[in-house]
């Protein structure tokens, strides 16, 4: 064979690899894709080049910040942030049909911004009047009403929303006080059956037990309620069914007094009539942790179901718990507490890209989760900047 021929012989080798090499690449590609399908239950495979929009609030520049996620990486960057107004403290937010509300506590108003299809923010309303010092916000599960905590006021508002302009109107007799004796509401929580709801009170270390009525928007204080939980009772959240509600208590004192704070496992009644809604401590409460101090915040992440808690730091700072579906007893996960950096202002999950975000003085602390352990990594770049302000609340676009 000549010289020619042998190099064309062996150029036709070489592509032929390089075909070969191509198309191995490809089924790999579709395999992976297949086997997160598969795993995800159905879950939406991110795409390269997509992200999710993020508000996220500044009480100390008076301004809401536009941040996105990478869906593939995790990383959040900063994209644009609402005019500054001296005095409004935005704290609480929540998302509806193209409509950010936020609570001003410094004013004891609501804002209305709209979102532009590239996320930015307008304020074309005037500001809604709520209660004293308005805390957390909340969208009920119908998307009918919006509910506000008022933390100086003692009582929780509620506002039914107009399906095409997303405004405001407050609902007959709100607000509704949280009770007698009770001051200071922080959380409120609706569980996913959309007709009870719960209010935690930092400061008597009780949750407050109501109905809810979505076709009318009022609140009812169950018989029996408030319960006491614990010292410094704050953050909440219910399980996937909605059978049981947790409360992080911040300051309770445990025994033997290795730690300080718990949480709090309750049974919801789901049986109908005059008992509806009440809770009974689950078998074992309060749950604590070998280390760590003062949990403060709560967050249950659906893939690996497992309930999260924060606390400010980064020794023994996460807290990861498994939920027994069927009692709903909390024991928690491998190498629990994780000495991650953490914080005690807000916990977020993302269940698009399974990433876990915590809001700490120093901006939002961003971890993946293994869904065995709930072992938190660090997202590359984390912690991520909010302008160099602390943030108050972030909440996820959907």
């Amino acid at each position: 064979m000549s010289f020619f021929g042998a190099a064309r012989a062996a150029q036709v080798c070489h592509k032929g690899r390089r075909r070969l090499s191509a198309i191995v690449a490809i089924v790999a590609v579709l395999s992976v894709a297949g086997f997160l399908l598969s795993c995800g239950g159905g879950k939406q495979v991110p795409q390269f080049g997509q992200h999710q929009n993020i508000y996220v609030t500044l009480p100390g520049q008076g301004s809401v910040l536009l941040m996105q996620i990478n869906t593939i990486t995790g990383e959040i960057t900063a994209v644009a942030q609402t005019p500054q107004v001296g005095g409004t403290s935005p704290l609480g937010l929540a998302e509806l049909n193209k409509s950010l509300y936020v609570a001003n506590s410094g004013t004891n108003t609501i804002s209305q911004f709209d979102i532009a299809t590239d996320g930015s923010l307008a304020q074309n309303t005037p500001p809604t009047q709520a209660g004293a010092a308005p805390h957390s916000v909340i969208i009920d599960p119908s998307g009918k009403y919006l509910l506000v905590t008022n933390s100086l006021s003692n009582d929780v508002s509620v506002f039914s929303i107009d399906s095409s302009s997303g405004a405001l109107t407050a609902v007959p007799n709100s607000p509704f006080p949280i009770g007698a004796g009770q001051s200071g509401p922080a959380e409120i929580l609706i569980p996913p059956s959309g007709d009870l709801a719960y209010v935690s009170c930092p400061g008597n270390g009780t949750v407050t037990a109501f109905t809810f009525s979505p076709s009318t928007g009022q609140l009812a204080q169950i018989q029996g309620s408030p319960y006491y939980s614990g010292a410094g009772a704050s953050g909440l959240a219910t399980d996937n069914a909605g059978t049981h509600l947790y409360v992080a208590n911040a300051t309770a004192i445990n025994n033997p007094q290795t730690t300080i704070g718990n949480i709090s496992g309750y049974n919801i009644n789901q049986t109908q009539g005059a008992g509806y809604g009440t809770l009974s401590p689950i078998t074992g409460s309060p749950f604590t942790s070998i280390a760590g101090n003062n949990p403060t915040v709560l967050v249950y992440a659906t893939t690996g179901n497992f309930l999260f808690a924060t606390t400010a730091g980064s020794n023994y700072s996460v807290w990861a718990f498994t939920i027994d579906s069927q009692t709903g007893r909390l024991t928690p996960t491998v190498n629990s507490p994780f000495s991650v950096v953490a914080g005690n202002l807000f916990a977020v999950i993302d269940n698009v890209g399974g990433f876990f975000y915590i809001g700490s003085p120093t901006g939002i602390q961003g971890y993946t989760y293994d869904q065995n352990t709930g072992q938190p990594t660090v997202i590359n770049k984390s912690p991520f900047s909010t302008n160099g302000v602390s943030p108050g609340r972030m909440v996820i676009s959907p």
